[in-house]
């Protein structure tokens, strides 16, 4: 083990090594303890509560396989979701995460640990959290040493890019997916570094946890073949290359088709079709190695160029061919729209709507990961100086990654642990330099050694010397910077070290001042950004206090306890998991997002006028019709906002009904008071949204305080639908739809006929004619 400074000569090299694992097992118990607690904060500002959207299916998954059983889980059909079709959850979901939480539920329990099951699900993100930072560490280790290892794991442990999708209550795949992926990548390099079939056989264990787990394991079945790929192009084949990728690839893929939702599609879809190729080119790359030892250059050579002229035609007629047949699936929709970012918005809406699919803004990488954003380069151009197998993978790792961190806000995440291990790397690097003790030489000085051994020269020696001198002064001196360039690069030894010890001191001063404000900005972000639930809003009052928002929990506990348990609801998809979750009701749609169609049929009827609208209700048996509006207090987030992507997904199935265009003003502009277009005024959502609001402002002029426009006096009325409950801050309206009128009539003449008649009644005029006497 190398050190900066002398140890004491009386400690022997098994003791020391010993007091170092130790202190190093310490500061890795102690980045773990960081890790977890930077995590809590969302229960200790609120609660201990499921958060966001999609962990609430999750976590609803989760406790029918805690209380019925993998079997039941398995075969689990949901009757509510997504009315009246129901979902096969068994075959519509990844369970890697529902039967983690269900083995520790059970192994807790074994040992008679009542743990609840919702507790276990809130804090599984941010035990896994300290998992991670081991497995950046591990991976870390592989490119440099240990205290690079050390610092990749403090920077991943609380770094916001990983903070966000790991907090307490962030029940989501991501939650043990990006421990998944660390620790394959480890494997991976482990195996190629020694050959062994052993970590190749582990690298798919986990690789397969993964398919199990995220959507997202197709990073790495992509991964890992661009860095084989580039290996054999750089002419690094090597039996060790062989036994890790082979054994990777054959077990996990025979492993990832195990799950239900996964199947066939390792070998029929286009995503999987490059490692299946790149395992079919080390075969014959082996092969080729095996035919040379045999075979004279000049027949190896025929042989090579017919087997490559063969192969390569055959390869790509077979491709085209098996596509076009339909047995290899075409790219997907997702795949375009991670090279053309307007291609989701203008073919698939559906997706161009989820806001964690737009671009990433730039103030979101200094967000995310602050002052690493300055090491991360750094980091990248130290792996070109030894250039390793793994420093080659970390390398397309980088730069694969800060593309598509670019492109999609959510995929920041995957680019996180990248910047981690190469800042540490580079941080690594400049401190093994300043915190080295050795400084150089003056010029003109010598070593003692080199002052015994010039005296001992003889003179013939000398006389060697002064010619060469004599020469070198002959020659003019030519080249000038491009010479100091070369002197400094030459191979010939020179004394390294920075001079003095108060140089050293400000540059580590100054980094460990950097440490401290990235430490800051990490808490920071993660206790104001990241650790808010969804479900849970909070504001802060004059005095500074906290104010606690609970509009959604309050509508979802009506909607349990004043519908009946069938009554189905019908919302906009975003909330589909969480009336499903709390309130225990059937949806239309939520965000499984599987059924466009019927995600349009939602958004047709919410931009369209009521009579419009009434029949689809009616058809789809929709008692409640829940909104959600901010323009009271002030919640960007609500329906209205997103108003116009429902539009546009129902004007892809009936272009000829909805047409986006009617929704703006004859400027183009998207308003919602006095000058909003007709087709606005008269659309479900905007009545549902602005009813009886500016009876709030007790005759005064009403304002939305989202769009800051100023609203009609005179608000809409509803024909079709009654209100049936608003939530305190307005937030959450839920509407219930009329049964049809019992006379036949329509619901519009029906309802101006009951306002009719509850006028006042004048005295009837006397038709009779005076007597005259």
């Amino acid at each position: 083990m190398s050190t900066a400074y002398p140890l004491p000569t009386n400690l022997s090299k098994t003791t020391v090594a010993n007091t170092a694992s130790l202190l190093r097992i310490v500061a890795l118990g102690l980045i773990s303890a960081a890790a977890i607690a930077s995590r809590l904060f969302a229960v200790i500002n609120f609660e201990s509560i499921i958060h966001e959207f999609d962990p609430w299916f999750n976590y609803r998954a989760t406790r029918v396989l805690a209380a019925k059983g993998f079997y039941e889980f398995w075969n689990w059909f949901d009757p509510t979701a997504w009315y009246p079709l129901g979902r096969v959850v068994g075959g519509t979901v990844y369970p890697g995460l529902m039967a983690t939480s269900g083995v520790i539920y059970n192994f807790l329990h074994a040992f008679n640990l009542p743990v609840d099951i919702r507790n276990i699900c809130v804090l599984l993100a941010p035990g896994f959290s300290a998992l991670t930072a081991w497995a950046t560490y591990m991976f870390t280790k592989e490119m440099k040493d240990e205290s690079a290892g050390l610092l990749a794991a403090a920077f991943i442990g609380i770094v916001p890019g990983y903070i966000s999708r790991s907090v307490a209550g962030s029940y989501d795949n991501e939650a043990i997916a990006i421990f998944l992926l660390m620790f394959t990548f480890y494997c991976w390099i482990k195996a190629l570094k020694t050959g062994s079939a052993l970590f190749g056989t582990l690298a798919a264990v986990f690789y397969f946890y993964m398919v199990a787990a995220w959507g997202g394991y197709a990073f790495i079945t992509n991964m890992i073949p661009v860095h084989a790929l580039a290996l054999m192009l750089m002419g690094r084949f090597s039996s060790r290359l062989y036994v890790a990728y082979c054994s990777w690839y054959a077990i996990g893929t025979l492993s990832s088709m195990q799950v239900p939702f996964v199947g066939f599609q390792p070998v029929r879809t286009s995503e999987h079709m490059g490692a299946l190729g790149v395992f079919g080119l080390l075969q014959i790359v082996a092969f080729a190695q095996l035919a040379r030892s045999h075979l004279s250059s000049k027949q190896f050579q025929n042989l090579l160029t017919v087997a490559v002229i063969v192969m390569g035609v055959v390869g790509t007629f077979g491709f085209i061919a098996l596509t076009y047949m339909g047995w290899i699936a075409p790219w997907t929709g997702r795949f375009y729209s991670l090279w053309d970012t307007g291609y989701a918005k203008k073919y698939i809406p559906i997706i161009a709507s989820v806001s964690e699919h737009q671009p990433t803004a730039w103030p979101s990488f200094f967000m995310d990961l602050q002052f690493l954003i300055f090491l991360f380069p750094a980091g990248v151009v130290l792996c070109f100086r030894e250039l390793r197998d793994e420093h080659v993978f970390v390398i397309i790792y980088a730069v694969v990654a800060s593309y598509f961190a670019g492109v999609m806000v959510r995929l920041m995440l995957t680019l996180t642990p990248v910047v981690c291990v190469a800042s540490a790397v580079a941080f690594s690097s400049l401190m093994d330099t300043y915190l080295d003790p050795t400084q150089p030489e003056a010029e003109g000085e010598s070593r003692p050694a080199e002052v015994d051994a010039s005296a001992a020269s003889n003179g013939s020696t000398a006389s060697t010397a002064s010619k060469k001198e004599k020469e070198k002064a002959k020659k003019p001196a030519a080249g000038g910077a491009l010479s100091d360039i070369v002197a400094a690069t030459s191979s010939s030894k020179k004394s390294k070290g920075v001079w003095g010890l108060d140089t050293r001191l400000v540059v580590i001063a100054h980094s460990l001042l950097m440490l401290g404000f990235f430490v800051f900005h990490c808490t920071w972000v993660t206790s104001s950004a990241y650790s808010s639930p969804s479900v849970v809003l909070a504001s802060t009052n004059a005095d500074g206090s906290q104010h606690i928002i609970d509009d959604f929990r309050e509508a979802y506990y009506w909607l349990r306890q004043n519908t009946a348990e069938d009554a189905v609801v019908m919302s906009w998809w975003d909330y589909g998991y969480q009336i499903a979750g709390m309130a225990d009701r059937p949806t239309l749609v939520d965000n499984n997002t599987w059924n466009n169609t019927h995600i349009a049929t939602v958004g047709k009827a919410m931009s369209s006028s009521e009579e419009v609208a009434y029949p689809i209700l009616r058809k789809h048996d929709v008692d409640y019709v829940l909104v959600i509006f901010g323009g009271l207090l002030g919640y960007s987030g609500d329906d209205i906002n997103k108003f116009l992507w429902m539009v546009r997904i129902a004007q892809g199935v009936w272009p000829d009904e909805i047409q986006e265009p009617n929704y703006f003003t004859p400027q183009g502009e998207y308003r919602v008071d006095d000058r909003a277009s007709s087709a606005m005024r008269n659309s479900l959502m905007y009545k549902m949204s602005y009813y009886r609001f500016a009876e709030l402002f007790g005759g005064g002029q009403a304002v939305d305080r989202v769009r800051q426009q100023t609203m009609p006096k005179t608000g809409p009325t509803l024909d079709y639908l009654d209100e049936a409950f608003t939530s305190e801050n307005w937030i959450v309206r839920i509407y219930q739809v009329r049964k049809e009128d019992d006379l036949g009539r329509d619901l519009k003449s029906a309802n101006a006929f009951a306002q009719g008649k509850k006028r006042k009644r004048t005295k009837p005029v006397s038709k009779r004619r005076a007597i005259t006497v």
